[in-house]
């Protein structure tokens, strides 16, 4: 039986579903490893997100709650809202707390990766809002690493990209991640699945 990997996110303009289909190739390069992508509701409404210049959600399935408890461990991606994780994934998460209370994620590991519009948009602080839910349900937080940073593509400092030891992540303002956010993306999906691998062959 694969070992399933849930990435969970939400995307307002399509940024962070981007980022979160490049883990995926990650997670999903792993032999044994199955990734699968979700979004959470939106909460804000209709007449907001036209005004806000939103674009219309993709086919990707909406996520319930309960549907974590199939997974064997989770790549949570949102992107910044003042410094912090955005309200919509936040509200999800808030819906777990049965799920918290029966401790049924506990010691499941949990990524995560998130997007900002500048570079003192927050990219690292909004990563550690979304620790503290983790804490609570004892899952295991499991940053990539500082190791990216020094090979030859990351440490270019004339290109701004996104990317922190603490996971995958971009610049929103763009269409598209440069090559260097990318190959950050599938190196975090490809660690994290072999850390979740691990975790669960340890625990048979």
């Amino acid at each position: 039986m694969p070992v399933k990997i849930y990435i969970v996110y939400y995307s307002m303009y399509g940024g962070i579903e981007r980022l979160a289909k490049n883990v995926e190739i990650g997670v999903n390069s792993v032999e044994g490893v199955e990734a699968k992508l979700w979004q959470v509701p939106e909460t804000l409404p209709t007449e907001e997100l036209a005004r806000l210049g939103a674009p219309s959600k993709s086919n990707v399935p909406i996520i319930h709650p309960n549907d974590l408890s199939e997974a064997d461990g989770f790549i949570f991606g949102f992107p910044t809202r003042f410094g912090m994780m955005a309200a919509q994934f936040k509200a999800f998460l808030d819906a777990t707390e049965y799920l918290c209370k029966t401790q049924q994620l506990a010691g499941k590991p949990a990524g995560i990766i998130t997007s900002s519009t500048s570079q003192g948009g927050g990219q690292e602080i909004a990563v550690l809002t979304g620790i503290t839910p983790l804490a609570h349900h004892g899952m295991i937080f499991v940053p990539f690493g500082i190791g990216f940073t020094y090979n030859g593509e990351f440490s270019n400092m004339k290109e701004v990209k996104g990317g922190t030891p603490y996971g995958a992540a971009i610049y929103a303002t763009r269409q598209d991640l440069t090559l260097v956010e990318s190959m950050h993306a599938n190196d975090h999906g490809h660690y994290f699945a072999h850390v979740t691998k691990q975790l669960k062959e340890a625990s048979v």
